[in-house]
Parts: C-alpha cells; sequence; structure tokens
C-alpha cells in the first residue's frame, strides 16, 4: 500500500484523491481474501479443526473460547482485529468458524481495513521521493526484526506444544480412570 501511494505521487503525479481510491481499492481486496477465507473456514468449520487443530496448534478449549468470544463481542474484534498487523490476516478463520452473519462480518472487515489500507497508501503518497532514503535507513534492521520474530514465532509453538501434550495427557489419564471405576 504505502508503495502503491508513492508510485502514485512519483509516475502518475497524482493528488491526494487518487489516495483515496488506493485505499478503496485496498479495502475492496482485503474484503475479498477475507471472505474466501471465512467462507473455507465456515464449510470445515469446527469438525475440521477439532481433527486436524492440533497441527496448527488450536485446541478444543481454544475453539470453545472463540465461540464465547464471538458471541459476544465479534463485530468488535473483526473491527479492531483489521486494524493489528498480523492478525488481521486470520481473524476471518474464527469469524467463519463460529459462523457470524456474513454481512456483519463483511461490514466490519471492510470498515476495518479501510483506515489501514488509506493509511498505508498516505504515508507512502507522503513519503514521495523520500521512501528510498528511509528504507536504506531501516534496511540494517531488517535481519534483527525477522530473527526477533522468529524467536517469537519459536517461543509460542514450544508453548503451545507443551500445553497441548498436557491436555492430551489430562484427557488419557481421565479416560483411564474412566476405565477401572467401572
Amino acid at each position: 500500500m504505502p508503495f502503491a501511494g508513492w508510485k502514485l505521487v512519483e509516475e502518475k503525479d497524482l493528488g491526494i484523491a487518487f489516495v483515496v481510491l488506493v485505499g478503496l481499492a485496498g479495502a475492496v481486496g482485503s474484503l475479498a481474501g477475507s471472505l474466501i477465507e471465512y467462507f473455507v473456514a465456515r464449510a470445515g468449520g469446527r469438525p475440521l479443526i477439532e481433527k486436524y487443530g492440533k497441527y496448527l496448534l488450536i485446541t478444543k478449549t481454544d475453539l470453545d473460547r472463540a465461540d464465547r468470544w464471538f458471541e459476544t463481542r465479534g463485530d468488535l474484534t473483526v473491527f479492531v482485529a483489521r486494524m493489528i498487523p498480523g492478525v488481521r490476516g486470520f481473524i476471518a478463520i474464527p469469524a467463519g468458524i463460529a459462523r457470524m452473519s456474513v454481512w456483519k462480518f463483511a461490514l466490519f472487515t471492510f470498515v476495518g481495513a479501510l483506515p489501514w489500507t488509506f493509511g498505508l497508501a498516505l504515508g507512502g503518497f507522503l513519503l514521495g521521493a523520500n521512501y528510498e532514503d528511509i528504507r536504506s535507513a531501516t534496511r540494517p534492521f531488517d535481519i534483527p526484526i525477522i530473527l526477533a520474530i522468529l524467536g517469537l514465532a519459536g517461543w509460542f509453538v514450544w508453548h503451545r506444544v507443551r500445553e497441548i501434550r498436557a491436555d492430551s495427557r489430562e484427557m488419557a489419564l481421565g479416560a483411564t480412570s474412566l476405565d477401572t471405576d467401572e
């Protein structure tokens, strides 16, 4: 999006009105991709995640929590999540599994994505020719940022695997104690 905003200035010498159009186009694209994700999650839904979720580090407890959350706060969650990097690309999955109204989902996805896409396009537009200078200055931080993200992702995966294994052991012990009680 910043690159699109910058190119409007550099190559086309277009004004701020076109940045608004780029923001709208970005929000429409975001909505289109999110609707695909939503319908796949809605079609496969809970049974698919219950069967294969452990490979994605998702437990039945996580699904129950997401269902309860979406019953009471689904609209606001979709709206806010569309503005959070990293989360914005995945919010359609729990919304689809929870069977949130597709019309509400579409509305809150579009309205939540619009400030994000417009802001990014505007940032690129305002940076203009300085885009390359800023990119050159920030390039040395690429590897430390990537390493930090990989470290956090590794910690998250390790933590979730331990949690899922502990749940599996508890369920196995519970099933064993039921067998011996009979």
